[in-house]
């Protein structure tokens, strides 16, 4: 069993944070960068870059996919005959219409247009049903860089190699008017758990001694390469047979880092309190109870220099209420990374200072942004129902409603000096024909649309430079002079390392010269 490393125990240990960042990540900050006095970061759901917008305008998207790219090969390498059937059906369950695993047979081994009329002719407002989304099967879809086993390892079928003409989404609209950036990458491999991990600290969560602990049996099998997953001797040989099967699917790895969805020690989580225990935690005993984590986050930093920030939850206090439900707003917990941080724990000044409730549709949020009350530094978390995620909503409400946050930005008494990213936590395991760069262990996976707004912007663009989700930390490193996050030093090296270019800081987006 390998151990956990030095870096992780001495942070563990309750060791400086400060101790173990580099001094700086740039000689220097690009010139102007001053001009930007409020940064916000709105982060959506599970949508791959060609799944929205793969048709947009001067943007590396379907059309420039090669063929190879485009076809998907069976298990066995082979390319398959057909696209597999959607397993279960096309729609989510109790979703009109209902279109059922049968209806999805013989599809031809090519991406398809959900909206097309003369096809399943759906509508942004249709609710899909859920996909694969996790660390080790999207390591195997990539297949190197070739995005060519996405409906191999799915559970899916066909539905991986689906996506919308998004022309008409009011987001498409903000991105005509702002920068797209075309070649920007979810920076963790899997889901929405690890990938606001990335957002928050650029690090991968860790459970200590997990092979002692509740969560022993959440431990994956893995082959010796470390990136693929043991299959079961009863696993289909080929995708049309079935899904695959794996001899443990676990959340963490073999080294006890938490790669898959893992619940906040703190309320509001998923899981509940222990009885007679703390009604503020989440039982410590169950076994997808994350300890409480200690790397630096982005927000630490900030606060060492004295610089505002916060995480701003749509109901957020409505969940710690009890009034979460579904379809509204079903609050998702393992999308609020700060929760999981022991520096934000129940009755620490800093949770009260920066763990902020957005309010139920962002209404406090909204609020904060028309006053101009907006600390330097946001992050957004809209609600379940409009945070765009496959299985439990649409494109359509989530699209709609952070257009409106940026129309309310745009009013801003802050946007004078404000630049605002847009994007998405990870593709939700749909497919994208551009091949991620190589670096380390963690990522970066698939690409995910993300969209530039600023006054500063270079209006009317499509923006091709090398972005992940850390080049938000990246920004927000330099424009502070902040120390440079470990997670943030390691990719940079594993770039170099694989003669990648390395991921840029999102300036190339911005005229910082008027």
């Amino acid at each position: 069993m390998m151990k956990l490393s030095q870096l992780s125990r001495r942070l563990l240990a309750g060791a400086s944070a400060a101790l173990v960042l580099a001094p700086s990540i740039a000689s220097a900050a690009p010139a102007g960068l001053d001009k930007i006095d409020t940064v916000v970061v709105i982060y959506a759901e599970n949508r791959s870059f060609d799944n929205l917008y793969g048709a947009f305008p001067g943007a590396d998207g379907i059309a420039q996919a090669s063929a190879e790219s485009k076809l998907q090969l069976d298990r066995d390498g082979k390319p398959l005959s057909e696209l597999p059937p959607v397993w279960e059906g096309l729609t989510a369950k109790g979703v009109t219409p209902v279109i059922n695993e049968t209806q999805t047979e013989h599809l031809s081994n090519a991406p398809f247009a959900l909206d097309d009329p003369k096809g399943f002719d759906l509508s942004l407002g249709t609710i899909t049903r859920d996909l694969w989304h996790r660390f080790y099967q999207e390591q195997m879809q990539i297949d190197g860089g070739k995005n060519d086993k996405f409906a191999a390892w799915a559970d899916s079928g066909a539905l991986v190699m689906s996506h919308f003409d998004g022309s008409n989404m009011p987001m498409w609209k903000v991105a005509q008017k702002y920068v797209l950036a075309d070649h920007f990458f979810q920076a963790g491999f899997g889901g929405s758990f690890f990938n606001h991990f990335q957002l928050a600290c650029a690090c991968a969560p860790v459970y200590p001694d997990a092979d002692k602990s509740p969560a022993k049996d959440l431990i994956a099998a893995v082959d010796g390469d470390g990136k693929t997953l043991t299959l079961a001797a009863n696993s289909p040989a080929s995708a049309l047979e079935g899904m695959p099967k794996f001899e443990k699917d676990g959340n963490l790895t073999p080294d006890f880092y938490a790669v898959n969805t893992m619940q906040p020690p703190y309320q509001p989580s998923a899981n509940a309190p222990a009885e007679g225990g703390d009604k503020a935690y989440a039982d410590p005993a169950k076994p997808t109870t994350l300890p409480p984590q200690h790397e630096a986050t982005i927000g630490d930093l900030l606060s060492q220099k004295g610089i505002g920030w916060a995480w701003y939850a749509g109901a957020w206090q409505d969940t710690l209420d009890g009034k979460n439900a579904r379809p509204v707003p079903n609050f998702q917990f393992h999308h609020q990374p700060f929760n999981y941080f022991a520096a934000y724990a129940p009755g620490t000044p800093a949770r009260a200072e920066h763990l902020k409730d957005g309010g139920m549709a962002g209404a406090k949020f909204i609020a904060d942004i028309d006053a101009g009350h907006l600390p330097a530094v946001s992050f957004y978390k809209p609600q379940g129902n409009l945070n765009e995620h496959n299985g439990y909503t649409d494109v359509a409400s989530g699209d709609e409603h952070i257009a409106d946050v940026i129309a309310h930005l745009e009013k801003s008494p802050q946007w004078g000096h404000m630049l605002v990213v847009v994007t998405y936590d990870e593709n939700g395991g749909l497919w994208d024909h551009v091949a991620p760069p190589k670096a380390d262990r963690w990522g970066p996976g698939n690409r995910i649309p993300a969209i530039i707004v600023s006054p500063f912007a270079r209006k009317g663009t499509v923006d091709h430079t090398q972005y992940d989700t850390t080049s938000i930390l990246r920004f927000i490193t330099e424009r502070y002079d902040l120390p440079v996050l470990p997670g943030l030093a390691l990719r940079d090296k594993a770039l170099a390392e694989n003669h990648e270019k390395p991921m840029g800081d999102l300036t190339a987006a911005l005229d910082l010269s008027k």
